[in-house]
């Protein structure tokens, strides 16, 4: 069959796909969403599926083009860089940049979700819920359905197939049949747990609103996001095995232990530590990269479907978010050939996805670890000094990431150059004051050329 140019069937009524269908309104395609979830508008949202995500530049441009971030300034709390928690208490406060604006924005997944698809349906998108994908049909492009509800089974006709379906796509499920799909999927050794912060009798925050709490622990780690309501969404990380690891934490008793020893400042704070703990889900959490994404103009994979990511460097929305704008950029420029504006996406948009997965499970270990570590402080004053005098030259890696559009693959390559400059330049010091400037200047003159910088 010859699929329909002016409509189009998205899977899954997450993220992106809603975002995808107000954009895809917006230029007069008709748009239906079949979701698997109940309405989540109607229904309270599961724990481990309300943890908070970082919105940055890439995720607000995305909500501007559709035109929804000047309403968002109820929902978003303003991070202004991480506050780390040692094991004694103490506080140490690492902005994100210099500038007040160099800021990530603590979101609801479930309030943005929920703005999200009430912009769809508002844009005239229709979304059907209770309806899981079952399979789809890569030569006639039908799509087999079943009611959760009623586990009634249906085939519905569509045109145009944009798998928006996550991790665990059941669109890239069909893919995966034909002879030229490639698949790697790397499970990380390392699970979660979703905890939280209440707030204080006024209702107000418990800690510093205004930053990501990190307890940096080697081979484990506790990280706060703050919520509106006063409240702190926290997400625990820990091995599935061995010390320190879920596998260990059976009994209230020792969970208590291990959070007295570990984080006891955050011990205090968490009233129902064991009651969360034991009630949430453990996640897991997984590398996807698959080619191609597309089977020629009738199906499309998008955002966790074709390029899951590790949730460590916080651009697991924005990644998203930046595949449907890109994907309208192709679209403006040279019109509904889905054949063509397929391949065109795939071809320039996978070497970026690839980059922000590898530097995702990188910033696990600097996360984890290397935060808490004096050097690697060190080298950040350095790194932010250097920022500031060449700010069209040496942006780190961190803002060229998330305060930018810089392409991931150009973040990736220009990082791991100015990680072997800042090597260099702090071997034998300790001390700012004690940077050779003349030297720093022939590295990147002679290393790094301007960049065209897209906040």
């Amino acid at each position: 069959m010859n699929p329909a140019p002016d409509k189009l069937t998205l899977i899954g009524a997450g993220l992106n796909g809603p975002l995808l269908a107000i954009l895809l309104r917006q230029r007069g395609f008709a748009v239906e969403i079949y979701e698997r979830r109940p309405d989540m508008r109607e229904v309270h949202v599961s724990a481990g599926r309300s943890i908070n995500l970082a919105l940055s530049a890439r995720g607000i441009y995305a909500l501007h083009q559709a035109r929804l971030w000047n309403g968002m300034g109820d929902i978003i709390i303003p991070m202004k860089g991480r506050m780390m928690h040692s094991v004694a208490g103490e506080l140490t406060f690492q902005p994100y940049g210099k500038n007040e604006d160099e800021v990530i924005n603590s979101i609801s997944r479930a309030e943005l979700n929920i703005a999200l698809m009430n912009a769809a349906e508002e844009q005239g998108a229709t979304i059907h819920f209770n309806q899981r994908c079952t399979g789809y049909d890569l030569k006639t492009g039908s799509i087999q359905l079943r009611n959760e509800i009623t586990g009634e089974q249906t085939t519905q006709e569509t045109g145009v197939v944009i798998g928006c379906d996550g991790s665990a796509s059941a669109i890239r499920a069909e893919m995966l049949k034909l002879n030229s799909f490639n698949l790697s999927q790397q499970n990380l050794d390392y699970g979660y747990k979703e905890l939280t912060i209440p707030a204080d009798a006024p209702g107000k925050h418990q800690m510093e609103t205004h930053a990501l709490h990190i307890w940096p622990r080697g081979n484990h780690m506790l990280i706060a996001l703050p919520n509106i309501d006063g409240t702190f969404a926290c997400i625990l990380f820990l091995p599935f095995e061995g010390a320190d690891s879920f596998a260990e934490l059976t009994s209230e008793a020792k969970l208590i232990e291990f959070f007295k020893s570990r984080f006891p400042d955050a011990n205090s704070l968490v009233p129902r530590l064991a009651e969360n703990y034991f009630a949430n889900p453990t996640g897991s959490m997984v590398t996807v990269k698959c080619s191609p994404w597309h089977v020629e103009g009738k199906a499309l994979l998008l955002g966790d479907a074709a390029h899951a990511i590790v949730p460590f460097f916080g651009q697991g929305i924005n990644c998203g978010f930046e595949d449907c704008t890109s994907l309208m950029e192709l679209l403006d420029q040279h019109g509904p050939d889905w054949t063509r504006r397929f391949r065109e996406f795939d071809n320039t948009r996978k070497v970026n996805t690839d980059a922000i997965a590898d530097m995702a499970i990188e910033n696990f270990t600097e996360m984890r670890d290397r935060v808490a570590d004096s050097r690697f402080l060190f080298r950040k004053k350095v790194e932010l000094e250097l920022g500031a005098k060449y700010p069209q030259i040496f942006v780190p890696k961190y803002a060229m990431v998330t305060f930018h559009r810089i392409p991931y693959s150009v973040a990736q390559a220009r990082g791991a150059i100015q990680d072997r400059m800042l090597s260099d330049l702090c071997e034998n010091i300790d001390r700012v004051e004690d940077l050779d400037w003349g030297r720093a200047e022939q590295l990147v003159r002679r290393d790094l050329t301007p960049l065209e910088l897209h906040p």
